[in-house]
């Protein structure tokens, strides 16, 4: 995949491609769940800070913030591209090598991995980042409407909590695992989909071992980022 390209130029716009197919046709499932997420985060510690009492309940802006940064926005949000891009990717390249289209570009003389396999991972690469830092953002927001609603804390205790005592490198470790996260995404997926051999059966059986592999792979890469870095 590494090979130098032969076109540069093509290269960038099916990278841009990726980068536009990845990004917009995930936006609207990502701001929902992450929009949830932190309005579910929020009511559940908001009932167990209140039962233990005497806890100021504007912690609640540190507790949505960092679980958010460090947990929730980017292992949730790749959990869900791992079904929604992954089983895509693999399904695309799937069909590709069965109706023999990947044998049809080596017999022009494409760089078939170079080209059906990198502008993926490096589109994944680009906007899957974008999308957990709107995942964090929407959360907060999540969490304030939440809490403000059901009248667990103002507006301005939760803002005092989103400002108090954050720590930057919780930012660096959320990166870190967005890179890590895109490219297991579409690294598994491609592959699984690249070496397809038989017909349609063999493409959903491929398709699906992408979601599950690559999410089993993002649950123990979340672990061990977490421990080696935390």
């Amino acid at each position: 995949m590494f090979t130098r390209p032969e076109n540069v130029k093509m290269y960038a716009k099916e990278t841009l491609r990726q980068v536009y197919q990845i990004g917009i046709g995930s936006f609207l499932i990502i701001a929902i769940v992450s929009t949830f997420v932190g309005a579910v985060t929020a009511v559940q510690f908001s009932y167990q800070l209140l039962d233990i009492g005497l806890i100021p309940m504007w912690w609640m802006g540190i507790i949505v913030r960092d679980s958010l940064i460090l947990e929730m926005a980017p292992t949730i949000t790749a959990l869900l591209l791992a079904g929604k891009v992954g089983s895509n990717i693999a399904s695309e390249l799937g069909s590709m090598r069965v109706t023999e289209q990947i044998d049809a570009l080596e017999i022009m003389g494409v760089n078939t991995t170079a080209y059906l396999v990198g502008p993926k991972i490096m589109g994944a690469m680009i906007i899957i980042p974008f999308l957990i830092i709107m995942a964090v953002f929407l959360g907060i927001i999540g969490g304030l409407l939440a809490g403000t609603m059901g009248g667990f804390y103002s507006m301005d205790e939760y803002v005092r909590g989103l400002q108090d005592g954050h720590d930057n490198y919780y930012v660096v470790v959320m990166l870190i695992k967005c890179y890590v996260f895109a490219f297991i995404i579409t690294s598994i997926a491609c592959f699984q989909g690249y070496y397809v051999k038989g017909g349609a059966l063999e493409i959903g059986n491929a398709s699906t071992r992408a979601v599950v592999n690559s999410s089993i792979v993002i649950i123990v890469a979340n672990f061990l980022i977490a421990f080696l870095l935390l």
